[in-house]
């Protein structure tokens, strides 16, 4: 006798051996396992159903059973992160029941995670009208909720998070949502592509909040040696969860080889940045080859050191390290004069406007320090391999011949009188006739030495009725290369010095929250940026 002709008895125990087997695996969470024993179970039941003359009642039975498991199946494949699966089976299981309760709550959560807030947000408003719901209104009251302000983050990018801050960054890390602002890919005069603004950005604005497609972090040892060792462990277990995240995900698979290898710039397409948002959905995408080789020349040039803000704040976690892969952040590229930064949360990127960026202006980053001279630039770019171009590098590579450049970087190398040094490379930019940005320009590449000046109460004394002003110095800079933690905390310094503080000087706390703005972003009340502000002022920067 033919499988689907045995009698309905020895049909339902085979299923219910099945069955049981998989939930148990299930309830172990033991996912591989519990959905290769689900797929059987399912394989088993649609043969049955195909086959079966019997009674509706019995035809009813198999296809409740059927539809339950397709959710379970769903639930496991959710776990290992296989969305694209997860869902499909989630569909399959609600084309029998449109309203079945645990696979509309599985979906929600599939599409969340996802990022797609408006359909996740469609499937708990059925959920919560099953009579099911009541013993899970709050669970589910809570999913509508985080919903409905994800996908208002997403539309508004109006990000706030100040509680986060006001409780010295302890605790779960705020929700962030995906958000693409007024940007765009482009063709880029720098390298191979860039992303432009496609309206005036203000200083603190965010414009691309990003999730990670995947991450590594860790604690350095102090020692160079095991630093190292630890390092290079992290960086395969970071291949292995983007080649894992890749294999997983047409759309991430895709994406990822859109990025580029360092090689053949100019000749690379410009993708859509609407292919980046979460909305978009995996059918569209074909698949692709990625080989090894490949991608690992694409994690190379594109992945992202992760920046811990309690670090720089708090000075704690120092010897912290992350790293990630950013997709739409790693289109922005290098420029010594760079109009945004990046702020890390959780597995977030927020990238905002550092300085006031113009519409069809390319958005740009430090990859290295910038508030260096321009020899040593060159070097840390060389070390990246290219070879930087922007106006700040081009402006200084017409002075820095002069033999008074030369002197002033010897004796700020032999640690002489810094007042001096400082008060000769601003006669230098008179007498070269350098001005406007220009000015900007070579003081951040000196900016060592004016901040050490600007620290030393004797060195004030001796030298500040001869060079400018802290205040007209710190403007100068912020407009050159955008706001730093490091301006911001001689500025603070400054500051308390002068009496100031939280309730101090108008004009100068207006000055000290547009570098707060700059630095961290319009991400938080002014009273959340006060205390950053504070704690900038007290606590030393790296």
């Amino acid at each position: 006798m033919r499988e689907a002709e045995q009698p309905p008895a020895m049909e339902e125990e085979k299923l219910q051996q099945l069955r049981s087997k998989a939930t148990e695996l299930l309830l172990r969470e033991e996912w591989r396992e519990s959905i290769q024993a689900y797929s059987h179970f399912i394989t088993l039941c649609q043969t049955y159903i195909q086959n079966t003359t019997r009674d509706p009642n019995y035809l009813s039975k198999l296809q409740k059973s059927l539809c339950l498991a397709f959710s379970n199946r769903a639930e496991a494949r959710s776990r290992l992160k296989d969305f694209s699966e997860a869902l499909r089976d989630c569909d399959d299981a609600l084309k029998m029941e449109s309203t079945h309760f645990k696979t509309l709550i599985c979906k929600g959560k599939i599409l969340l995670n996802l990022d797609r807030y408006s359909k996740a947000l469609d499937c708990f408003k059925v959920a919560i009208q099953d009579p099911q719901a009541n013993a899970n209104s709050e669970t589910l009251n809570g999913y509508l909720g985080k919903c409905k302000k994800l996908e208002f983050l997403s539309k508004s990018g109006a990000f706030d998070i100040s509680d986060w801050v006001l409780n010295g960054f302890r605790g779960k890390s705020p929700e962030l949502a995906e958000y693409i602002g007024a940007v765009e890919i482009k063709k880029s005069e720098i390298s191979g592509r860039g992303l432009f603004a496609t309206r005036n950005i203000d200083i603190g604005t965010p414009f691309l909040v990003t999730k990670a497609i995947a991450t590594e972090r860790g604690i350095l040892p102090q020692n160079t040696d095991s630093s190292e060792s630890v390092q290079l462990v992290m960086w395969k277990n970071f291949i292995d969860k983007v080649a894992e995240a890749s294999s997983i995900s047409k759309k991430t698979h895709h994406l990822v080889c859109k990025l580029s290898t360092g090689e053949d710039n100019e000749t690379l397409e410009v993708p859509d940045i609407n292919l980046f948002r979460p909305e978009v959905e995996e059918r569209i995408f074909s698949n692709e080859n990625l080989e090894m080789g490949r991608m690992l020349s694409i994690l190379d040039v594109n992945s992202l050191v992760e920046d811990a803000i309690s670090a720089k704040v708090l000075g704690k976690n120092s010897d912290y390290y992350g790293i990630g892969l950013w997709l739409l952040a790693s289109f922005v590229n290098h420029s010594c004069n760079p109009n945004a930064k990046r702020l890390h949360i959780g597995d977030h990127v927020i990238v905002h406007a550092s300085r006031d960026i113009k519409a069809g202006e390319e958005v740009t980053f430090a990859y290295f320090d910038v508030l260096l001279p321009l020899s040593k630039r060159k070097q840390m770019a060389t070390n990246w391999g290219f070879s930087c171009n922007c106006k700040r590098c081009r402006v200084e590579e017409g002075v820095c011949w002069k033999q008074d450049m030369r002197e002033i970087e010897i004796g700020i190398e032999r640690g002489v009188d810094l007042g001096g040094v400082i008060y000769r490379l601003e006669e230098g930019m008179r007498r070269w006739m350098v001005r406007g940005k220009g000015k900007g320009y070579l003081r951040a590449s000196f900016w060592g030495a004016y901040s050490e000046v600007f620290e030393s109460d004797k060195l004030i004394r001796r030298w500040g009725r001869r060079i400018p002003a802290m205040e007209a110095v710190v403007d100068s800079v912020m407009d050159a290369v955008g706001s730093d933690e490091r301006i911001l905390k001689v500025f603070m310094e400054g500051v308390k010095r002068n009496g100031g503080g939280a309730g101090g000087n108008l004009v100068e706390m207006e000055r000290a929250m547009k570098l707060g703005r700059g630095v961290y972003g319009k991400v938080m009340k002014k009273q959340a940026m006060r205390n950053l502000l504070e704690l900038t002022g007290m606590n030393e920067q790296s």
